[in-house]
């Protein structure tokens, strides 16, 4: 069997996608690699066809149990023998799954990184013909990263303790350069074939809306995605209660995951999900990484996340299914005091230095400044995030939130001088600096006991912007920062005046900004229907929908894992009525076919002869 085989018998495809082949061809000539794909770009298809044409048995290192047990069950699905080991298991469970190993019962071995510190599993991996290490979610090993797990800085000693070192694959969604060198070394990937396919996941509309009221912005988005499937992220467990339990007060078939829920609390809410039986997750951004769900048709988030990496990520479980969906994020000013604390109050981690710690931090918040400008930014916003991750795009894509806006100019001088002004007399009066929530609060006005006990009250610039909203204030001072005429004091994170503010406050220079007014054109989403609106008879559709919701739930199975709505939507248009002709549907494999084929096409002959 070679590859196109292999594909076709077990996945259904007749072809591969972008980087899919020469990341294979390279794993399967014995070299080391690292791919960049986007999210549902197909990256376990880079090792699991190698995995099938190897004699030997597939590592995959994964760092989530949720993941595990969806390649798991849907390798299962298309004849692949595959295990996992993860905290999940009873100790009778592994040695069940250590017992067929040994035996050669599997293709297939996903792992937590954890399990690379048991003496047990070193020992049973230096008997066994290991062919190829798989590193899912690579980006986990750079402490430069957004979820650096200190785990994944074992791995490489693992693999030096293997009598003969196997092919090594790293892969990743969301890798700056710099965490793409950390990958490299810290792996120890020998001469490795580095592919980037791209960061651009063109099915997906990215939004930034600022909401007076934050609840009935997102009741507006759930209503406009009936019964659709969707992640809702709040940055802390509080919001996520607080969230899930006013969703369910208004009808909607929600629930909920964070790491303050018992173990068995948060595998049920995730089946739930999963399962469709709870279309709407309310989450921390414990949840999600590797779960291969297709039909994600949303995600909001609730608050800011706190870097553009996790936003990326997070934003892309919606659409693998490569159909339209959506990626709205709800901003408000107080996101940003939020993320603050959450810096400040993070704990050092053991492995690090003072001196790592701080620069850490330092990274943080710049990364925390990036992830501001993504929100206040008038230009295309895939643009800003494919720039990011040093990506070259066009100017526009036509389908975002602000190319879909026209954002007109408005002269803020007389605001500029105010904050300006406010800066320069608070560090006069005072002898240091204060950051932006105060300089705000004393335009404002406020009534605030800190102000009020230092004195600010009696500053001339008291209140000369009572009538404007904090936010809006918070607003000018940002973009003042970003058109460098105020800065922040990366130690004390107060506001300071830059040296181009004087052109501002004494030499008559005028500053505009731009702001959103009206929506320019109905999105690329509202143009291209969705899936089932693609397929010309909609009737038959439904009732394939129907027949795989039934053998879901006959077999326990989540929806999508027996076909996905695209391959549904190719049956419907192609209406097949022979086993062959069933196999031209993209997403029918051979095993699926002999499994599942009768039950279809008896479906679809029904339907012809009734029509």
């Amino acid at each position: 069997m070679n590859k196109y085989e292999a594909l076709k018998h077990y996945f259904g495809y007749t072809s591969f996608r972008g980087g899919q082949e020469a990341l294979i061809d390279s794993v399967l000539s014995g070299r080391d690699v690292l791919g960049i794909m986007p999210t549902g770009g197909g990256k376990s298809i880079c090792y699991q066809i190698p995995a099938l044409l190897f004699n030997g048995i597939t590592i995959v290192v994964s760092p989530l149990i949720s993941l595990m047990k969806d390649q798991v069950m849907a390798l299962g699905q298309a004849g692949v023998a595959a295990a996992f080991l993860n905290s999940s298991l009873t100790p009778d469970q592994i040695g069940r799954v250590y017992r067929n190993l040994y035996q050669g019962a599997y293709k297939i071995l996903y792992i937590a990184p954890e399990r690379l510190d048991s003496d047990e599993f070193v020992q049973l991996m230096q008997q066994l013909p290991i062919s190829l290490l798989a590193v899912d979610e690579a980006h986990c090993i750079s402490q430069w990263g957004n979820d650096f797990r200190p785990q994944y800085l074992h791995i490489a000693d693992f693999v030096e303790t293997l009598p003969s070192r196997p092919t090594v694959a790293a892969f990743t969604a969301t890798a700056t350069e710099q965490v793409q060198r950390d990958i490299m070394e810290k792996l120890r990937l020998r001469s490795p074939f580095c592919l980037v396919t791209g960061f651009d996941r063109p099915n997906l509309n990215l939004e930034v809306l600022f909401p007076k009221n934050k609840q009935q912005a997102l009741a507006d988005i759930l209503h406009k995605h009936p019964n659709k499937s969707g992640i809702i992220y709040c940055s802390t467990r509080n919001n996520v209660e607080r969230i899930c339990q006013w969703l369910v007060e208004k009808g909607f078939s929600a629930t909920r995951y964070h790491a303050g829920l018992d173990d068995a609390e948060r595998r049920q809410n995730q089946e739930d999900f999963i399962y469709d039986r709870k279309p709407i997750m309310v989450a921390t951004n414990a949840f999600g990484m590797g779960i291969d769900k297709s039909n994600v048709n949303f995600v909001v988030h609730y608050n800011m996340p706190m870097s553009l990496e996790a936003y990326y990520q997070e934003a892309g479980r919606a659409g693998r299914d490569g159909e339209p969906a959506d990626c709205i994020l709800l901003y408000s000013g107080s996101d940003i005091q939020t993320a603050k604390t959450l810096i400040e109050y993070s704990k050092p981690r053991e492995e690090l230095s003072e001196e790592e710690f701080l620069q850490l931090r330092r990274l943080d918040y710049e990364r925390l400044a990036r992830m501001i400008d993504y929100c206040k930014t008038t230009d295309c916003l895939r643009k800003t995030v494919l720039s990011y991750f040093g990506q070259p795009h066009g100017d526009h894509c036509e389908n975002c939130g602000n190319c879909r806006t026209v954002f007109l100019k408005k002269d803020i001088t007389r605001e500029a001088q105010m904050i300006l002004s406010c800066v320069k007399r608070i560090h006069d009066h005072l002898g240091y600096s204060l950051g932006a929530s105060t300089v705000a609060l004393v335009l404002k006005g406020s009534n605030d006991q800190r102000i009020l006990s230092l004195g600010l009250d009696r500053l001339s610039t008291y209140g000369l912007m009572k009538e404007r909203t904090r936010n809006e204030i918070h607003d000018l001072i940002n973009h003042l920062e970003k058109q460098e005429y105020l800065f922040t004091d990366p130690l004390h994170r107060g506001i300071l005046l830059c040296d181009s503010a004087r052109q501002i406050l004494f030499e008559g220079k005028t500053v505009t900004m731009e702001y959103k007014e009206i929506p320019k054109k109905e999105s690329r989403r509202q143009k291209r229907q969705r899936i089932e609106d693609t397929v010309s008879d909609k009737g038959l559709y439904e009732r394939l929908r129907l027949l795989r919701s039934e053998l879901a739930n006959q077999q326990r199975v989540p929806a999508y894992v027996i076909f996905s709505n695209a391959t549904l939507a190719d049956m419907a248009v192609k209406q097949p009525m022979t086993v062959w002709d069933l196999m031209d549907v993209s997403g029918v494999g051979r095993i699926k076919a002999e499994q599942y084929g009768e039950l279809f096409l008896r479906e679809i002959r029904r339907y012809v002869n009734g029509n």
